[in-house]
């Protein structure tokens, strides 16, 4: 009798409870090898491909694109082929064995930066994002197209048709940048006939009655990927922490002119956690101990189409200003193309939240554990402020910093802030 191995779902990264079927790169009936792609999957921290623990005949699919696979759950069923290769240590992935780990290999290089624009994209807080491994992804011609799985998910979310789209990547390979530009070049619609004039009316008609909308026009759909990650750890957060939020300004009366704002606040933050320790901290509510870091790596919440990512800004305490600002291109860049390395969206020690780019002037960020405290900046605007007997107009800078109050004091948050707003208020 041929033997049939079942293989679940791994954890693709720290506890997360399920993963999305983006796309099979193999069918029911296809004979794969040991290590070939099996499947992309997308979790809220990347697209990750999923290799054969096997050699054999496909049996078995979880789902198809878009469904939602429980990690543990039956992801495949193959029929093994003893003339084809076996790992050595496989064992069968049922209910009574181990699921083994995806395999492993090393990290996709971010995307080259595009140029800085004069604002920051939305940096509005989020769910925070970590992984302990890391993975690659490689380009798989399906269907005589080359592309690879994040390439594919963009498309599929864009709805690009691939086999539309002019390659330029080496060997043929669909790019991100091919996808991006026959989105933002798409050909030419069908065309759609014009609506009929209306009726001309006699005067005395009566006018039409009110139509509602036709029934099935709003439905529900599921939560995936990055949103039902940040659904998670906002409900989390909501359970667990105690929040307080202190706010002030800063008055930036003092700077020149043409002064990167956003690189001036991580450089404030960072002074500011130097300054009073018990904020760039990590509590352990369960066990009851508290970490205060030595380093400041500040976690820049990033908001893109899929959701809201939150990316290390690691040594911010060590860098100049040139390097922060490099820094956060990279991140930013990496979130939009969706190719950050997962270890950049873990190990932060704070967090930083410029909500302000698009409105409000003060807030109540959400704290995520295991950090303690959350600053958000809002929108800047300009106050009248009294100057050596007289008055002047500055711009200035409302602050927003909410902390755990089970890991710190008001007095520690008060200290934190001041230190962050003398920083602001400095000329250089």
């Amino acid at each position: 009798m041929p033997e049939i191995k079942s293989f679940h779902l791994p954890d693709l990264g720290e506890g997360l409870p399920d993963a999305e079927i983006v796309e099979w790169h193999v069918a029911v009936g296809d004979v794969v090898r040991l290590d070939a792609p099996l499947v992309s999957m997308e979790t809220a921290k990347a697209v990750v491909e999923v290799p054969s623990p096997f050699s054999g005949k496909v049996l078995k699919l979880a789902g198809q694109s878009g469904d939602v696979v429980l990690t543990g759950a039956v992801l495949v069923e193959i029929e093994l082929d003893p003339n084809l290769p076996q790992r050595a240590d496989a064992q069968d992935t049922g209910h009574h064995h181990g699921a083994p780990a995806a395999h492993a290999a090393p990290a996709p290089q971010p995307a080259a930066a595009e140029p800085e624009a004069a604002e920051d994209a939305g940096t509005v807080v989020g769910a925070m994002e970590s992984s302990n491994a890391v993975r690659s992804e490689q380009a798989v011609a399906i269907g005589g197209i080359k592309a690879m799985p994040a390439v594919r998910a963009l498309a599929k979310k864009l709805k690009v048709d691939l086999t539309r789209v002019r390659a330029t990547g080496t060997d043929g390979v669909i790019t991100l940048a091919d996808v991006k530009a026959a989105a933002a070049s798409p050909s030419a619609p069908a065309a759609v006939a014009a609506p009929a004039p209306a009726a001309i009316r006699a005067p005395a008609a009566p006018a039409a009655a009110f139509m509602p909308p036709p029934a099935g026009d709003d439905k529900d759909e599921p939560i995936r990927g990055v949103r039902r990650n940040m659904l998670r750890s906002m409900s989390a957060a909501h359970a667990e922490v105690v929040p307080t939020t202190l706010m002030d300004d800063a008055d930036l009366g003092a700077w020149a002119p043409g002064e990167d704002i956003t690189v001036r606040t991580l450089r404030a933050l960072a002074v500011a956690a130097k300054t009073e320790p018990a904020m760039n901290a990590w509590l352990n509510a369960k066990e009851g101990t508290l970490r205060r870091h030595s380093a400041v790596h500040i976690g820049v919440a990033i908001d893109s189409a899929d959701g809201l990512f939150v990316a290390s800004l690691r040594h911010c305490d060590t860098r100049d200003g040139t390097q922060l600002r490099a820094e956060l291109n990279r991140l930013r860049d990496g979130v939009r193309n969706r190719t950050l390395p997962p270890e950049d969206l873990s190990g932060y020690t704070l967090m930083f939240s410029n909500f302000g780019v698009f409105a409000g002037k003060y807030a109540t960020p959400v704290v995520v554990p295991p950090c303690v405290c959350i600053v958000g900046a809002g929108r800047l605007y300009h106050a009248v402020v009294p100057v050596l007997g007289g008055v002047e107009t500055h711009r200035m800078m409302p602050i927003s910093l909410t902390f755990d109050h089970r890991a710190a004091t008001g007095g520690e948050a008060a200290r934190f802030l001041r230190a962050m707003i003398d920083d602001l208020q400095r000329a250089r």
